[in-house]
């Protein structure tokens, strides 16, 4: 609990500590709620804000890992454009709320999500595959060789 007054009114406490306030509670303001401005972020959408994404470039290949805990794979999209462009999108499912249950929080998001990467030159756009694994996508581009310059050495005269 902190001792900083509120600016936002939240006070916390009661009894002899009821002059205690935390302007920072967990439990209040969600900016993914509350903000009609921005329809894209509400909760039922916001998975794509989160979805992690690591791309790392080995010799042979261009790797991307996502983390998609709960989704299988006939859940998500691998896709390639012709303008050298890798496409992971897909849906995670809101639970419904049933007649006799009362949800007390949620934080899991829900909703759709896209993540796009432009690939470089070198990536083999019709060599991409795609597995996951334990709630993890994994997928290799591979690379194409680097060509070596040809060198011509040029007599220089006089």
């Amino acid at each position: 609990m902190s001792l900083i007054p509120s600016f936002f009114g939240n006070r916390r406490g009661n009894g002899a500590n009821s002059s205690i306030f935390d302007p920072f509670p967990l439990d209040v303001w969600d900016p993914f709620r509350t903000f009609p401005q921005f329809p894209e972020f509400s909760r039922e959408n916001s998975a794509f804000a989160t979805t992690r994404v690591d791309w790392k470039e080995t010799p042979e290949a261009h790797v991307f890992k996502a983390d998609l805990p709960g989704l299988k794979k006939e859940e998500v999209k691998v896709e390639v454009e012709d303008d050298r462009v890798l496409q992971i999108s897909g849906e995670r499912s809101v639970e419904k709320e049933e007649k006799d249950e009362a949800w007390h929080r949620v934080e899991r998001s829900s909703g759709k999500f896209a993540r796009r990467f432009r690939l470089p030159e070198n990536a083999k756009m019709d060599q991409v595959k795609a597995a996951m694994e334990n709630g993890v996508l994994t997928v290799t581009v591979p690379k194409e060789e680097v060509k070596k310059p040809d060198v011509k050495s040029i007599e220089i005269s006089g």
